[in-house]
């Protein structure tokens, strides 16, 4: 029984990125719908759902994507909400990629050293990568603080955070280079999750920090988020700190993304969101 992979995409063209993704991970029908509303996501498992038996259903899963994540989020209850009894087929959220960029570079920060007790700061940390580091950073014990540009931005952010994942995350304002440096004092980890082609932190900053260890940047475009750094750094040190540029974490996030897939046509009950898919990041990179 060939493998059908059904993927929810909110934008009207599916991302031909996760289709491409997912062809290469093992699926071997792609179902592509675009533009898909929640009020329509459960008509379309049903599809998927009512066409094979209870032991067969592993064969087809269910993959949402699109650049926005908070319809995905909604896609997700939906698709959760047609499941009844046995009959249900797993289902991966990655909108935008959130889930397994922020899990790869979470994983890569971590395997720096224990920053349990530790401060890790992320900048710019209000998109959906931003958001889902701080999280799983906090839900590893590590003590995080999310910027923005405005106190109220990221105050909102973290209090979305504490309702969604269950933990604390301080807000702080950076509007321009010094607010940045300050906030930087006594890190000991910090995750550029701005903007395409912003400088967080200058080189001439995080060279002579005396407590920084980690640093690992999500942008590929330049100028990079860590200034002095090259994208293709996966593990790089430099005195004494360990940096991470974004096609290093990307090369990982692959490996995961491609990963997830493969395991949705494992079982029929699978369901891959932020924290489920950070476990898998972890067990790929011991």
């Amino acid at each position: 029984m060939r493998k059908v992979l059904l993927q929810f995409d909110s934008d009207r063209a599916p991302s031909v990125f996760d289709a491409i993704t997912a062809h290469d991970a093992g699926a071997e029908v792609l179902l592509q719908y675009g533009g898909v509303r929640p009020e329509e996501v459960r008509d379309l498992v049903y599809g998927a759902m009512f066409t094979r038996g209870v032991p067969d259903l592993k064969n087809s899963a269910v993959f949402i994507g699109g650049t926005d994540v908070a319809l995905g989020e909604a896609m997700l209850r939906e698709v959760q909400g047609a499941f009844f009894g046995p009959m249900r087929v797993s289902v991966m959220l990655d909108a935008n990629g959130c889930n397994t960029t922020a899990t790869a570079a979470v994983v890569k920060m971590l395997s720096v050293g224990d920053l349990s007790g530790k401060m890790a700061v992320v900048l710019a940390g209000t998109g959906p990568v931003g958001q889902r580091a701080a999280a799983l950073l906090a839900k590893a014990g590590v003590e995080v603080t999310l910027t923005s540009r405005t106190l109220d931005r990221a105050k909102s952010v973290c209090e979305a955070l504490g309702e969604r994942f269950g933990v604390g995350v301080s807000p702080a304002a950076t509007p321009d280079a010094g607010a940045t440096q300050a906030v930087l004092e006594g890190a000991h980890a910090v995750l550029c999750a701005g903007a395409a082609g912003v400088t967080l932190v200058e080189e001439e900053v995080w060279r002579p920090h005396p407590t920084l260890r980690a640093l690992a940047d999500v942008n590929a475009v330049p100028p990079l988020g860590v200034g002095g750094i090259e994208v293709t750094w996966d593990g790089k040190e430099i005195e004494g700190k360990t940096l991470f540029g974004a096609i290093g974490i990307g090369e990982f996030k692959m490996k995961v993304h491609r990963r997830c897939i493969a395991q949705l046509f494992e079982q029929s009950d699978s369901v891959l969101d932020a924290e489920e898919i950070f476990v898998l990041a972890a067990g790929l990179a011991e």
